[in-house]
């Protein structure tokens, strides 16, 4: 598999992971049981689909999930800032350049 279509992959699997955790989350704080319901079972569909794509593909599973940590990071504190209004504290950016540095340590290395 190409390094490219990897990324893409790791990519829609770290927005479903993140996804369907925001999705878990906001059943967990809602007042319906209606409403709970919808969103477990909506988070529980998509966390299925992250499972399937994150491991469907025939790749060295801790290198390129070494440098899933990364993408998953980035995605999750974007739905952070935008869905909860939480934006990253310094010690969040600077442990985020480090995650960042790490993934580009597996990436690039061989």
């Amino acid at each position: 598999m190409r390094y490219g279509t990897s990324m893409v992959l790791l990519f829609l699997a770290a927005v479903r992971e993140s996804g369907g955790d925001a999705l878990m989350r906001s059943g967990l704080h809602n007042r319906t049981m209606t409403q709970r319901c919808g969103f477990f079972i909506a988070g529980g569909l998509i966390l299925t689909a992250y499972g399937y794509i994150v491991n469907a593909p025939p790749w060295q599973f801790g290198r390129l999930l070494g440098v899933y940590v990364t993408i998953f990071f980035l995605v999750v504190q974007s739905i952070a800032w935008l869905a909860f209004a939480e934006k990253p504290s310094i010690r969040v950016i600077v442990g985020g350049l480090l995650i960042i540095a790490g993934g580009l340590i597996v990436s690039v290395g061989r």
